[in-house]
């Protein structure tokens, strides 16, 4: 698509522009014609970090998968002289991949730029699940926050890939000088898998990578017209081919707590990719930003492959239809020295963009056991970059702070 196209630049009327999405539209594609014009010499991509970057906010406790409470607006909330985040959490286990199998939601507080942690978000056996992963929280103008997340496995069982989208609420407290929220409402589970757009997860046993998904609730206010929506990571029903990653979105008509309905998905992999990691849109000189991340490992091994990355695409409206930013859909990789470096890539409202260090000094290589893994493992946030959106062209800023 070329960069002087008129879908990639704002229109006096884009801020009054009705969205609207419809269960027979058809979702946008990210081809492996997409991915297979990625140049390897030409990466876009952040510093490598050393063994001193890793910083862990609490000892003997692993951190990840991080996001912000925001504003119905997506703006950071300001809380108590900084911003309030959630972030995935596990005990320091032998091995870090076993930190999926026990993850729970940490309340942090920032203060530029130095984080504190305030313990476990929800109380214990919360839920429909055993486990909690990532997803997005809303604060409104009453002190009242929303979380949507989402529930793992069974309570009561170990293990499972059965993944829910919930919905709790609590009150913001303050009376203590620091960060809380109490009386979480019962969570609810507000959406489901349809067997029509999106393949119904049940799985009970799985590894890294090949599991399917119906999980990463991210949500967005469109400035057009109002409404509510819930991006999430999705598997494709129907789909003949292993790799059938794509992006589901829901809407509300009736605001945070009202009811959710199901759409058709916004962008599809089949075929290339089979996960399309934390969805989220930014809405930015009148375009829609929409960005996920992914790894290299879940591309299909039968087509071509792009870094563990940040990726995304823009349109004209939540409904897109979308194309790849900078033609290939890459917006920030790993340096290619340190290719696992960091992971989870978030673009806040100022066009930072957080994520968590996963395994640093390893130089591209796997270690060799779960001891050596351990070692170089991160489990801690990574040092913030600061991009910049031109149209459908993407650059990184290097000054992050």
């Amino acid at each position: 698509m070329n960069k002087h196209d008129p879908a990639f630049r704002p229109s006096p009327s884009s801020s009054r522009r009705l969205s609207a999405v419809t269960d027979n539209s058809s979702p946008s594609r990210w081809t492996a014609r997409h991915v297979g014009a990625i140049r390897p010499s030409r990466l876009p991509h952040a510093d490598v970090l050393t063994a001193e970057s890793i910083k862990p906010i609490a000892p003997q406790l692993d951190t990840w998968d991080m996001w912000p409470v925001e504003t119905i607006d997506g703006d950071r909330a300001a809380i108590a002289g900084g911003t309030v985040w959630m972030a995935l959490s596990a005990p320091i286990l032998g091995d870090p991949i076993l930190r999926h199998s026990h993850a729970r939601i940490r309340l942090l507080h920032e203060v530029e730029g130095e984080w504190r942690d305030l313990g476990y978000l929800l109380p214990d056996n919360f839920g429909p699940g055993n486990r909690k992963w990532a997803g997005s929280a809303v604060l409104d103008e009453n002190g009242i926050v929303t979380l949507f997340y989402t529930s793992a496995g069974n309570l009561g069982e170990s293990g499972g890939y059965r993944q829910r989208i919930c919905r709790t609420r609590a009150t913001l407290d303050l009376r203590s000088g620091e960060p809380a929220f109490v009386r979480w409402s019962q969570p609810e589970e507000i959406i489901a898998a349809d067997g029509l757009h999106y393949r119904i997860i049940n799985e009970w046993e799985g590894s890294a990578g090949t599991i399917k998904a119906f999980r990463d609730p991210g949500f967005f206010r469109d400035p057009a017209d109002g409404q509510h929506y819930l991006l999430f990571t999705a598997s494709l029903a129907g789909s003949d081919h292993a790799f059938d990653g794509c992006i589901g979105i829901a809407r509300s008509a009736s605001g945070l707590w009202g009811q959710w309905q199901l759409m058709s998905p916004l962008i599809s992999a089949d075929g290339v990719n089979n996960e399309l990691e934390r969805p989220h849109i930014r809405h930015h000189n009148g375009l829609y930003y929409l960005f996920w991340s992914t790894q290299l490992s879940v591309f299909a091994p039968d087509g071509p492959t792009g870094p563990t990355g940040l990726y995304g695409m823009v349109g004209r409206s939540v409904a897109g239809p979308y194309h790849p930013l900078n033609g290939t859909g890459l917006v920030l990789a790993n340096p290619p020295e340190e290719p696992a470096q960091t992971f989870s890539w978030l673009v806040l409202d100022d066009l930072r963009v957080a994520s968590f260090i996963d395994s640093v000094g390893l130089g591209g290589a796997q270690p060799r056991d779960a001891a050596e893994a351990r070692r170089h493992f991160g489990g801690c946030p990574a040092p913030m970059i600061r991009i910049a959106l031109n149209g459908d062209k993407t650059s990184i800023v290097r000054e992050a702070r």
